[in-house]
């Protein structure tokens, strides 16, 4: 059965939206930004910004870790790899996408369980909320400030007059 014109239009389109969250590696890697917060309201802020602005680059971080703790084994391996095409596949090109999600999840959850990877991907949550915990706090966020707008406290951090800014009494 040849892909329908529609499923690659879906798949296409699935595609460009998460593509277009992603931040360069570049800039998420760049060191001369690491600084320590100087408080902890600062810590938070800059905890929630950049996880809120690099969410997919820490998504996919989380998905490395998870594919190198399980290198030694190949066959759950392989068998992850498969999953992830097909959730890629089924879910992201779907209209319907109630449909695609019970069957994947089950199918992921016994997989999961019947190649004892589930301590795997404990393991790999573990480092990576360690990862993300200190590049969110580490990472400052002063070269990020044009956009604001993606930022958890949103027009709050602004300079213009909706974004709550104090007025003299």
């Amino acid at each position: 059965m040849l892909p329908s014109a529609e499923m690659l239009a879906n798949i296409k389109e699935a595609t460009q939206t998460v593509a277009s969250t992603r931040r360069p590696w570049r800039l998420f890697l760049d060191l001369s930004a690491l600084t320590f917060p100087s408080s902890i309201s600062e810590t938070t802020t800059r905890l929630a910004h950049n996880v809120t602005y690099f969410l997919f680059n820490y998504a996919l971080l989380l998905l490395l870790i998870f594919l190198l703790l399980l290198f030694p084994n190949a066959l759950p391996l392989l068998l992850f790899l498969l999953l992830s095409a097909a959730w890629y596949f089924l879910y992201f090109s779907r209209d319907d996408l109630h449909l695609a999600i019970v069957p994947l999840a089950l199918l992921t959850l016994v997989a999961l369980f019947a190649t004892g990877a589930w301590l795997n991907l404990l393991l790999a949550l573990l480092i990576g909320a360690l990862v993300v915990f200190l590049h969110g706090v580490l990472r400052s966020t002063d070269d990020l400030i044009g956009d604001d707008q993606e930022s958890p406290y949103g027009p709050m951090l602004g300079d213009t007059p909706a974004s709550g800014a104090y007025v003299p009494v």
